[in-house]
């Protein structure tokens, strides 16, 4: 039978608690019986305060305890006078009937176990010179006794062998009746435990099976699902973690849906340009003539381009992007960059303001080629987006061991809502998508993996002459 984790949390839990209980049980019987003992032992000891007191003034009374041997029944006596319920239960004599006791120079006479345990019959009494004068066997030499006194000398030592185990009735029924209480007790404690270690069990497993009935469902493809956070321990950490989870995937599945989409788009569209006008000069509607040819291979040329980016793209997000890095004034590449394309923006009327720092003022440790295609999209976008007899101001520095590059055009601009979209993948501010003005959006996505793969970040403004800023931060280099 194969247990689940309820079932083993409650076995556990269970387990535990009745190897405590029991435990505890054990403990507290081993306890109570030396307890009781040593509580017998204490109450005896107060009546052998009161029979020394009473054998000294039997003692200078008779200045001997030759009295003792002339009258055996008067040991009894003191004893009873001392304990009223010192002699030994109704029926119960030593045999031939005779006080249990002995004399000086008398043999010991043996007790029957039954008896050993009471009190009269564990006193014993030696005279000055240690020799027994009233014993019951053997007495052990390191047996307290109690010194007693006549004119200050010691005529003798009082004791009482401690008493080892329990023999009277109603003691015994004491004890039996708490070992009972404690015995019930326990089974109550254990039973209790049971119910609560299986309600424990129920509650702490619950979270585990709402989250793995989630888990299949997620696996399953329902990026909805979520689980409810009820606590602040780990489990509630490991459900809002799961949530986390199933947020993230179903973010990246609306993203690949629309990843598809757009791509769909972007490629239908100039293969329906090239296919309407391979039908045209199929149809005889178009001659082939330089016009035709050149519009097909623009066509052919955008379509090109945008396989490359995403080509490109997709490299850089798979970490194969190959950057061959060394260090170089980020100036000298920004400049070489900007001559290549400063015939475009003459051509479109757009003025270009560039300030660069000195040499080495601007050390970076990047690759030339990767940074060169970095300006040129930048260019690019300034190029296709600003208009005419506007302007595009470049400003390279260093700053707090970091260097800036900043590039601001004018009119249009970007609504704010959409600045933090701009390096989305195939993301345009046209929400009509016409191509006549823009790229396939990819541009700003390929500036912005290669900024993060040279450790540095991008970010998008609204630029102070109307249109957009954007500033790159890469971490500078001493040379």
């Amino acid at each position: 039978m194969k247990l689940g984790v309820a079932h083993k949390l409650f076995l556990v839990i269970l387990t535990a608690a009745g190897l405590a209980v029991i435990s505890s049980a054990l403990i507290m019987q081993w306890s109570l019986n030396r307890g009781f003992l040593r509580f017998l032992n204490a109450m005896e000891e107060t009546g052998i305060s009161r029979l020394a007191v009473n054998l000294e003034k039997s003692y200078s009374t008779e200045q001997s305890w030759d009295f003792l041997q002339r009258d055996p029944a008067r040991w009894s006596q003191l004893v009873a006078a001392a304990l009223p319920a010192a002699p030994p239960p109704q029926g119960e004599r030593m045999p031939g009937g005779a006080p249990p006791q002995r004399f000086n120079g008398s043999k010991p006479v043996p007790l029957p176990p039954h008896l050993a345990q009471h009190f009269d019959q564990r006193l014993f009494l030696l005279d000055a010179n240690r020799k027994a004068l009233v014993d019951h066997g053997t007495v052990p030499l390191d047996n307290a006794v109690t010194p007693l006194l006549y004119q200050g000398k010691t005529v003798g030592y009082l004791g009482l062998l401690p008493r080892t185990n329990i023999l009277d009735t109603p003691q015994r029924r004491f004890l039996r009746e708490q070992k009972s209480a404690f015995a019930l007790v326990a089974a109550a404690v254990v039973l209790l435990s049971s119910v609560l270690s299986l309600l424990l069990a129920r509650r702490l497993v619950r979270p585990l099976g709402e989250l793995a009935l989630a888990t299949h469902q997620l696996a399953a493809g329902s990026f909805t699902v979520r689980v409810p956070v009820t606590s602040q321990d780990e489990l509630g950490q490991l459900a809002g973690d799961f949530n986390s989870l199933a947020l993230a995937l179903e973010k990246s599945e609306l993203t690949r849906r629309q990843w598809v989409a757009d791509i769909s788009h972007e490629l239908r569209t100039p293969l329906a340009i090239l296919r309407g006008e391979v039908e045209a000069l199929q149809d005889g509607i178009r001659q082939p003539n330089r016009e035709s040819i050149n519009s097909l291979h623009d066509e052919v040329q955008r379509l090109g381009r945008l396989v490359d980016d995403l080509y490109q793209l997709s490299l850089s997000d798979a970490g194969a992007l190959t950057y061959r890095k060394t260090g170089l004034d980020l100036a000298d590449v920004l400049a070489e960059t900007i001559a290549l394309h400063r015939g475009e923006f003459l051509t479109k009327n757009i003025l270009l303001e560039v300030a660069l720092p000195e040499a080495g003022g601007a050390s970076v440790f990047g690759d030339k080629e990767r940074l060169q295609q970095l300006f040129s999209n930048l260019l690019g976008n300034s190029l296709k987006y600003t208009d005419g007899g506007g302007t595009l101001k470049i400003t390279l520095r260093r700053e707090s061991g970091i260097v800036a590059l900043d590039f601001m055009d004018s009119v249009p601009g970007v609504p704010p809502s959409e600045l933090k979209l701009l390096f989305e993948r195939l993301y345009r501010v046209e929400s009509s998508r016409n191509r006549s003005t823009g790229g396939a959006g990819l541009g700003l996505a390929i500036c912005r993996n290669i900024v993060e793969a040279h450790g540095g970040k991008i970010t998008a403004e609204s630029s102070p002459f109307g249109g957009l800023w954007i500033r790159i931060e890469l971490p500078g280099v001493v040379v």
